[in-house]
């Protein structure tokens, strides 16, 4: 049978085929091929499985994983030789931003923008809680706002308290699957069950003390919609590891980089102290966002973000 896996608890798999929820187990060959995930299987992958029947209970034997069109992949938990698949096969990502409810940095919007382009995932953020801002924290929405939609995201303002460009949100939605992501506490399960009510997923407060969330989400899970779309919850993210990034690649993971890359000196230009390069000629003239080439050396340079990153709360 192929089916499609909609969870994972990391010893488990659910996965749906013809509509029927099967849980599926992993032959052990698959933790020896080489893979240097945490999860061979991640929510969203295609695989071949076979039925079995012990103490009256009937499970799947997970035995093929069909080649991934995609995926977003992290730095693991306490490995840090080691990534762990997110999720795969997604259509695109809505990654949501709230400036102090959590606070969202660029450094986190940057790093997983980087790495969504590395496997051509489309993203669009979400500022999220627009209800609830004051006049300048409004102000630097619209200046993030300015900075990517100038690169080329899509950004939409949203409450789902006050159901404002949630009806946006589902027709982007229709007909494809969306992985939803973001910090705990940025308003991801309330806005998922604005979506679709029927889903009715846990959440909790934000703590006052960090300005953090707190976490409800445990494992990336798949639902089915009412309006012909799928959707991928995620566990909140306090930081996001990027792997696999060659320094003389990254800059083409920076939509406005590539696009001044041919404009460089040198073929090679890894745009920091080469001379007549066109990224940083651009960014003396402001035509470049300070803040993504601050993220870009980081990056390059194989820093961290500068609190708690890679751990899933």
């Amino acid at each position: 049978m192929t089916g499609t896996v909609y969870k994972s608890t990391g010893s488990w798999y659910w996965v749906k085929s013809k509509q029927v929820l099967y849980k599926c187990r992993i032959k052990g060959k698959f933790r020896l091929k080489g893979i240097k995930s945490t999860n061979p299987i991640a929510v969203g992958d295609l695989v071949d499985f076979d039925l079995e029947t012990k103490n009256n209970e009937e499970t799947g034997v997970i035995n093929t994983i069909h080649d991934r069109e995609n995926f977003i992949v992290r730095k693991s938990v306490n490995l840090s030789k080691q990534t762990h698949v997110i999720a795969s096969n997604i259509d695109q990502v809505f990654l949501l931003v709230t400036i102090n409810n959590p606070p969202t940095f660029t450094t986190f919007i940057d790093r997983f923008l980087v790495t969504a382009e590395a496997y051509s995932i489309k993203t669009i953020l979400v500022f999220n809680k627009i209800d609830s801002y004051e006049i300048d924290q409004r102000a630097e929405i619209l200046y993030l706002k300015d900075i990517y939609e100038t690169i080329g995201y899509q950004c939409i303002e949203v409450s789902a308290t006050e159901n404002t460009n949630v009806d946006t949100i589902k027709n982007l939605m229709t007909g494809k699957v969306s992985m939803f992501v973001g910090h705990s506490g940025v308003g991801k399960t309330t806005l998922v069950n604005t979506i679709e009510p029927s889903l009715n997923l846990k959440t909790k407060e934000i703590s006052e003390q960090y300005k953090q969330g707190k976490h409800t989400t445990t494992f990336a899970e798949m639902f089915d919609l009412s309006f012909d779309a799928r959707i991928i919850d995620t566990p909140g993210i306090k930081g996001f590891g990027v792997v696999d990034m060659e320094k003389d690649e990254l800059g083409d993971y920076f939509p406005e980089f590539f696009t001044l890359k041919q404009d460089c000196k040198f073929n090679n230009c890894i745009h920091i102290n080469e001379p007549k390069c066109a990224v940083k000629d651009a960014l003396e003239e402001d035509k470049i966002s300070w803040s993504r080439y601050k993220s870009y050396m980081q990056i390059l340079e194989g820093e961290e973000e500068h609190y708690r990153t890679d751990i899933w709360e």
